[in-house]
């Protein structure tokens, strides 16, 4: 099924310009107000250490909670999508995400922080995130590679702004008064939200969901699961789980797991890749203020990274959006896995302030290929009227590297004493990563182009033997039945 096919019928007048644009822009400001902000917890990582005595393990909890509930929440928000659409989900998010860090600035434990700072902030902003880049999808077609592009440019935004915002307030008011503060600039994932207003399709909106009549026997299953499963006629009890099971494979993409290849590969792949892949993150500032960086200098090593990554994530959109990388993007997207990787070995020659900025320059450049080119992937290798799924299950198995792999490191960290295994872990995992994917897709491609080969002699012999046998005389081929009359004595 083509992109163009699974956008319902009238809705091109609304795509591709117009309000499409203004919904772009909200799309920027919900990245950077969401998948921005975890690149700032570097820098109260210290002074949270400090106040709850606590090792670098235990404090890295906190930010991976937040980042893994972020990803993990991606089937929840793909059924608010599916049942009250893209708006309310967004604006359910930026509510979410503002009580939680109004809250956490009120906790007295790493414990209570994980709650209100990790898990509910980390919700809100999945919401407010994932249902905007579903939300795009729907505007864009014929510049839809753009507008991915142009979307990330908001985490650049928020990686450069966040961490210059985060010191500043940090000097002054201390890390509590700051979450407060946060609560309230997250809140503007509400007025992000407001901006995507549907788009009135004769009796149905774009970004609303279907009604139970549209999608032929919805009301039956979701009667069936309000109702717990109960039913007047024994006999149904099998029908019911059947068309559980099934919504449940439906939402979670299971059924594309087990059945699309290039679905798989790259699954596993960003699965192994995020292990590593928020590690300088998190510890970049901690491990430059160890050696001898000051404070407010290591915080401006995070917003280094953002400041590049403005400039260069859609010149990547262009980029991949030429015609030469139309099935291709896969191997860029690996390229830039891979250089994000060997540019990780700059930390453990010397942690130098001028070193570490011309890490973070090549960092910035790596990974503004990955930002750019994650979605855009995905959507390559599944069907848009499952990609609202695919990312819901995709991320959700990120977010299980996510939640591990800090804390793993920080326990090292703890060990060793020593910053160096953060760079050397990262570089393991990103590296083999993408030399995973990249010859996992070559062997599927090769393996594709066999199998057409192999199919067309096929084709063309029988083809061959179907005229070979009509040019045969009548004779030849079959004798012609005898005609027998009988008659009346």
């Amino acid at each position: 099924m083509s992109r163009r096919a699974a956008v319902p019928r009238g809705a091109a007048k609304a795509q591709d310009r117009g309000w499409a644009w203004m919904v772009l822009l909200a799309v920027v400001l919900l990245q950077g107000l969401t998948l921005g902000f975890p690149s700032c917890i570097g820098i109260f990582f210290t002074d949270l250490q400090r106040d709850f005595h606590a090792s670098n393990s235990e404090t890295s909890w906190f930010p991976s909670i937040m980042v893994a509930v972020l990803h993990a929440g991606g089937p929840l928000c793909s059924l608010l999508v599916k049942r009250f659409g893209c708006r309310f989900a967004v604006m359910l998010g930026g509510l979410l995400s503002s009580v939680g860090m109004v809250s956490s600035s009120f906790c007295t434990s790493l414990s209570e922080l994980y709650l209100t700072a990790g898990f509910i902030t980390g919700l809100g902003m999945c919401f407010s995130f994932q249902a905007g880049v579903t939300s795009l999808r729907y505007y864009f077609v014929r510049w839809q590679a753009l507008a991915n592009a142009m979307a990330s440019t908001g985490v650049s935004l928020g990686l450069t702004l966040w961490p210059l915002l985060s010191q500043y307030l940090l000097d002054e008011m201390g890390w509590r008064n700051t979450f407060l503060i946060f609560g309230g600039i997250l809140l503007n994932c509400c007025v992000c939200g407001a901006i995507m207003r549907p788009v009135q399709l004769a009796s149905k909106s774009l970004l609303q969901p279907a009604r139970p009549a549209e999608e032929p026997g919805r009301e039956a299953e979701e009667t069936q699961l309000a109702n717990g499963g109960s039913s007047p006629h024994p006999k149904a009890q099998p029908a019911r789980r059947t068309s559980r099971f099934q919504m449940l494979k439906k939402y979670l993409a299971f059924d594309i797991l087990c059945q699309n290849k290039g679905y798989q590969i790259y699954t596993i792949g960003m699965t192994w890749m995020m292990l590593g892949f928020a590690l300088p993150h998190i510890y970049l500032v901690p491990y430059a203020i160890h050696s001898g960086v000051e404070e407010r200098m290591a915080a401006l090593l995070v917003s280094v990274i953002g400041f590049i990554n403005i400039f260069i994530r859609p010149l990547t959109g262009l980029l991949s959006g030429l015609s030469f990388f139309t099935g291709r993007r896969i191997y860029l997207f690996c390229l830039a896995v891979l250089l994000s990787g060997l540019s990780n070995f700059i930390c453990v020659i010397s942690a130098k302030f001028s070193v570490l900025i011309l890490y973070c320059v090549i960092l910035s450049i790596a990974i503004s290929g990955v930002g750019a080119l994650t979605f855009q992937v995905l959507m390559d290798v599944v069907d848009m009227d499952r990609f609202s799924s695919a990312l819901g299950l995709f991320t959700i198995l990120e977010s299980i590297s996510l939640l591990t792999g800090p804390p793993l490191t920080g326990f090292l960290v703890d060990i060793t004493r020593n910053f160096h295994c953060v760079f050397y872990t990262s570089s393991f995992f990103l590296i083999s990563a993408a030399l995973f994917m990249a010859f996992s897709f070559c062997a599927l491609e090769r393996k594709n182009k066999l199998k057409e080969a192999s199919n067309a002699p096929l084709d063309n012999s029988s083809k061959r033997q179907r005229n070979e046998i009509s040019a045969e005389p009548l004779s030849e081929r079959q004798t012609p039945p005898t005609e027998v009359r009988t008659t009346n004595i």
